[in-house]
C-alpha cells in the first residue's frame, strides 16, 4: 500500500485515467449510434442514464423543440425528473425553459429561495432536488432543446463536469440535427422525383394530343395547358387521364 502524499497523486491520477476512459466510452459509443437507422429517442434516453452515470448528479432530463419551438420532454433519468421536467412545460418556467430560450447554460448550485422560479423551485425540493444545471442542446445559431442536471445536494458542479455535460448534449444535438436532414432530404427527394414523373406524363400527353389533332408538340401543350386552366384542375391530373384515354381534349 502506497502512503504519504505521493500515493495521494498516484490515486487521483488514476480516478482521472479511469474518468477519462468511461468518457472516451460513452463517446465513442453514442457516436457509434449514429448510423442510418438509428433510433433518436433511444439515443436520448441513452445519454440522460450516461449523464448521471459519468457525472456527480442524481438525475438528468431533456427537452427538444418542435418545428414551431415548443418544447417537449423526450426523455428523463427517473420518475421524479419526470415530473419536474413536465411541471416546467406546464408552468412555463424553470431552468430547462431559460436555457433554451437564452442558449446559455444556467447553473443553480441552490435552489433554496430560488426567486426567478419559485414554483419549479418549490417542486424540486419537494421531488428532492436542490440544486439544478441546465446546458443548451446547440449548434452554432440554432437551439433545438435543453439538458437539465439534478442533484439532491446542494452545491455546483465543476467547470470540467459542466463541460462534459455539454459534449454530451453537443453530441446529442448533432444527432438530432442528422436526423432531421435526413428526413428534410428524403422529401426534398420525394418532391423532385414526382416532378420528374410529372415531367414525363406531360410530355406523354403532349405526344398523345399532338398525333390526335395533328399539331406540333408546342400547339399539343397550349391545348393541354388550357384545359386545365379552363377547368381549375392540375396539369399533371389532365395528363394522366389523357395518357389512360380516359380524357379527350378537343383542339379549341
Amino acid at each position: 500500500m502506497t502512503n504519504g502524499p505521493e500515493g495521494g497523486v498516484n490515486a487521483v491520477s488514476d480516478v482521472h485515467r479511469s474518468r477519462a476512459r468511461e468518457l472516451a466510452e460513452v463517446l465513442v459509443t453514442l457516436a457509434d449510434s449514429l448510423v442510418d437507422d438509428y433510433d433518436v429517442i433511444e439515443l436520448l434516453h441513452r445519454l440522460t442514464d450516461e449523464c448521471v452515470h459519468l457525472l456527480p448528479v442524481d438525475a438528468a432530463g431533456l427537452m427538444l423543440s418542435d418545428h414551431r419551438g415548443t418544447l417537449h420532454l423526450v426523455s428523463s433519468s427517473s420518475a421524479q425528473a419526470r415530473l419536474l421536467e413536465l411541471f416546467q412545460l406546464q408552468a412555463e418556467q424553470g431552468p430547462c425553459m431559460d436555457c433554451f430560450r437564452t442558449s446559455r447554460q444556467v447553473a443553480v448550485p441552490d435552489l433554496t429561495g430560488e426567486s426567478r422560479w419559485p414554483r419549479f423551485a418549490e417542486q424540486a425540493s419537494a421531488a428532492g432536488y436542490h440544486a439544478v444545471h441546465a446546458v443548451p442542446l446547440r449548434l452554432r445559431e440554432e437551439t433545438i432543446g435543453a439538458l437539465n442536471l439534478f442533484n439532491e445536494q446542494a452545491g455546483p458542479l465543476e467547470s470540467d463536469e459542466l463541460r462534459i455535460g455539454q459534449a454530451l448534449a453537443d453530441i446529442a444535438t448533432i444527432g438530432i440535427l442528422q436526423e432531421r436532414a435526413v428526413r428534410h432530404n428524403d422529401v426534398l427527394v420525394g418532391q423532385l422525383q414526382a416532378a420528374l414523373n410529372s415531367r414525363i406524363v406531360i410530355e406523354q400527353a403532349k405526344g398523345v394530343i399532338a398525333e390526335r389533332h395533328r399539331i406540333d408538340v408546342a400547339g399539343a401543350f397550349t391545348v393541354l395547358r388550357g384545359y386545365a386552366r379552363g377547368h381549375r384542375r392540375k396539369l399533371t391530373e389532365v395528363a394522366v387521364e389523357v395518357v389512360e384515354g380516359k380524357l379527350s381534349i378537343p383542339r379549341s
